[in-house]
């Protein structure tokens, strides 16, 4: 079979819902799902280097990306975890304390939201004080991208904060049980 659409159709149609199972054992669906679309855009992008079978290779794959995803919420929520033990209510004298641990306490839930990147952006700007070039440097990027990073993620982080605070995530049972989301 030559047609490379043909093959990458028949390669999904064998494979997808033994990958989408595998990451559903391990992740929330919502993830499950994307680490399963991730998979077969990068077997698409090397469908000529695919070994035979292509199971292996495509479990490998989602394996990887389940292990990225986690990486990169833990990054996260340690980012999150360091702000908040930076702040007390002490930082803010004359307010009410009650008053500060909500604001607080939606300040962190949108920030825990937020893409780590935009996280990142705002705290080279606001509790870092870094300009520009120089937060442009730490992230590895040009100062016009991270203008503009910041910018979106203000933006962002605006209309989580407009819109009540992000939704609480859920824990599956296979989450807590298969060491998923924590």
């Amino acid at each position: 079979m030559d047609d490379p659409e043909q093959r990458f159709t028949d390669l999904y149609d064998r494979h997808y819902r033994s990958v989408l199972g595998y990451a559903l054992l391990r992740a929330g669906r919502d993830v499950a799902e994307d680490v399963s679309s991730e998979t077969f855009l990068v077997a698409w992008r090397r469908l000529d280097d695919l070994p035979e079978p292509p199971l292996p290779w495509l479990l490998g794959v989602a394996h990887n990306l389940l292990a990225k995803q986690r990486d990169s919420r833990h990054r996260r929520q340690a980012l999150v975890d360091r702000i908040a033990t930076l702040t007390t209510s002490s930082d803010h004298v004359g307010w009410d304390v009650a008053e500060h641990v909500v604001d607080r306490e939606t300040a962190l839930a949108a920030l825990s939201a937020l893409p780590e990147q935009d996280v990142e952006a705002m705290v080279f700007a606001t509790w870092y004080g870094l300009p520009p070039e120089q937060a442009a440097a730490v992230m590895g990027c040009s100062v016009r991208t991270y203008n503009v990073r910041l910018h979106r993620a203000r933006k962002r982080l605006s209309q989580v904060l407009r819109l009540g605070g992000p939704a609480r995530p859920t824990t599956s049972a296979a989450d807590r049980t298969l060491g998923g989301p924590s």
